[in-house]
């Protein structure tokens, strides 16, 4: 995890200097002053990117280091199982469909579609929850 972590830290370190050089050279070369809505996209992104990277380095200081996190580590240390993944599930699919019925609604903002929509992204999410679920074992 240490990895990602400077991975997103660099990515917000960037979206930071960007931000920075973005206000002062629009500030320069317009008459109007520092464009605030390019900034504030950059500042934000920035802050998206560092609230990433620390949650990456708080789940870094909890869990072993993995191959990933070692300079020596060869290809072969990252061998065996990663856990199960679906073979596959159109519960995803679903998911994304009312997610982007969700955003539709809201871009029109029709109480009854949003509400509609936000009832099909719950079942969607309970159906990709509860897929492989088998209710509780009786010995």
């Amino acid at each position: 995890m240490k990895v990602e972590a400077r991975v997103f830290d660099i990515v917000a370190i960037f979206g930071f200097v960007v931000a920075i050089v973005y206000g002062v050279l629009t500030a320069q070369m317009t008459d109007d002053g520092i464009e605030p809505i390019g900034t504030v996209a950059l500042v934000l992104s920035g802050g998206l990117a560092l609230l990433v990277g620390s949650y990456f380095r708080f789940v870094a200081r909890r869990i072993e280091p993995r191959p990933e996190d070692h300079e020596d580590a060869e290809i072969s240390d990252g061998a065996g199982e990663l856990g199960f993944f679906s073979p596959g599930s159109y519960w995803p699919v679903g998911l994304a469909a009312a997610a982007a019925l969700t955003g539709l609604a809201l871009a029109f903002w029709q109480p009854w579609f949003i509400i509609g929509s936000i009832v099909a992204v719950l079942i969607t999410v309970g159906g990709l929850v509860f897929e492989y679920h088998t209710g509780p074992s009786h010995h």
